[in-house]
């Protein structure tokens, strides 16, 4: 991505998708203790490391405008 700053709509709906995934990833990752089924587990596992992976990127867009 290029060095574009963010409008006020853009940057406010990256804080709420970054706050909706933050959230996600604290439950899944509190289900992580109490699932026993390993299949089950699995994928929760797959969950957390995708939304790190997600969280990382909507941070990397929301510096953009604190730059401005």
């Amino acid at each position: 991505m290029g060095r574009e700053d963010l409008s006020f709509h853009e940057t406010m709906d990256c804080h709420e998708l970054l706050n909706a995934k933050t959230v996600a990833l604290l439950k899944s990752k509190m289900m992580q203790g109490i699932v026993f089924d390993e299949d089950l587990r699995a994928l929760i596992e797959k969950n957390v490391q995708l939304s790190i992976n997600d969280i990382k990127e909507l941070q990397r867009l929301y510096a953009y405008t604190n730059t401005q």
